[in-house]
């Protein structure tokens, strides 16, 4: 594909950034004045409605939704999925939107270092320096030995290596079952797992939360189906780099409605994450293409 035709995919995905940052940050909100079981539990049952409905429409119907040939992987696939939103939001209140999402920033980097052990990939020293460049951003971040270290700062980096290793369950997935399949597990089981643990912590609403608990649903809804629409229109490794526009989004919502700051150690230490995840993508879309002598 040109540069050109991959155009309508990337806005796809920079809108599909937007949404999921705003969804961020009501989550946040939310999170802040009920428990975060909760607010998770009422977003993918809204998730789960909407990919059934997604089912109900494609050929086959909710027989071939369903239809995996890996039941135990994709089961593991929701289940993670679902703990690692519990744990980023929870990484919302307690850093902000800002600082969490600078630090999440570096799963693309555990995604490279953990396709070795998991998917038996290869990595070259190229990738390698850039996954270590990666993490030196994240000490810029967390400026151990400067300030006193926040046992906070660990909840987002967990959530990372929990987004990476879901991404890389979902490329083993992806090996015998197709994305809609996927797709319809991920909401279906996380709603199933979330209920179990969420539905003890019901309470009941304001009129004002209650309306920004629908926007989140109908933002959650709204940014998986942008997010399909920008893999459908262009290729995957055109349009992953802008995923990154999330971070700056999430940063201007934290600054303008939650006061948050942007400061020099933060912003240099996120845009050295960010650099290195986009190297590190560059050289895995170079890697697909063809063996590269000059990798190692």
């Amino acid at each position: 594909m040109s540069p050109a035709s991959n155009a309508p995919g990337i806005r796809m995905m920079i809108a599909a950034t937007f949404v999921f940052a705003l969804q961020d940050g009501l989550s946040r909100h939310l999170a802040e004045a009920y428990n975060v079981l909760f607010v998770v539990m009422i977003r993918y049952w809204f998730f789960a409605a909407f990919v059934v409905v997604l089912g109900i429409r494609q050929s086959g119907g909710l027989r071939a939704a369903a239809a995996t040939r890996r039941p135990g992987l994709q089961i593991a696939r929701g289940l993670l999925l679902a703990a690692e939103i519990c744990v980023m939001v929870t990484a919302f209140v307690f850093l902000g939107l800002i600082e969490a999402h600078a630090i999440f920033a570096c799963y693309p980097l555990i995604v490279a270092a953990l396709s070795g052990p998991v998917l038996g990939e290869r990595a070259g020293w190229r990738r390698w320096a850039a996954i270590a460049v990666g993490f030196a951003g994240v000490l810029v971040i967390l400026r151990p030995g400067i300030a006193v270290f926040s046992p906070a700062a660990a909840i987002p980096l967990l959530s990372a290596f929990m987004f990476a290793l879901y991404g890389l369950l979902t490329r083993l997935a992806a090996q015998t079952d197709p994305p809609a399949v996927s797709f319809f597990w991920t909401g279906t089981v996380g709603a199933v797992a979330m209920t179990v643990v969420g539905i003890w912590f019901a309470e009941p609403m304001t009129g004002a939360d209650a309306a920004l608990m629908a926007a989140l649903c109908v933002t959650g809804a709204l940014g998986h189906w942008l997010l399909i629409r920008a893999y459908d229109l262009s290729e995957a490794s055109a349009v992953q780099p802008f995923a990154y526009f999330q971070l700056v989004f999430a940063a201007g919502f934290g600054m303008a409605v939650f006061g948050e700051t942007l400061s020099l150690p933060l912003a240099l230490g996120a845009a050295i994450v960010v650099g290195a995840g986009l190297f590190t993508l560059w050289r895995e879309r170079v890697s697909s293409r063809g063996p590269a002598p000059s990798e190692e």
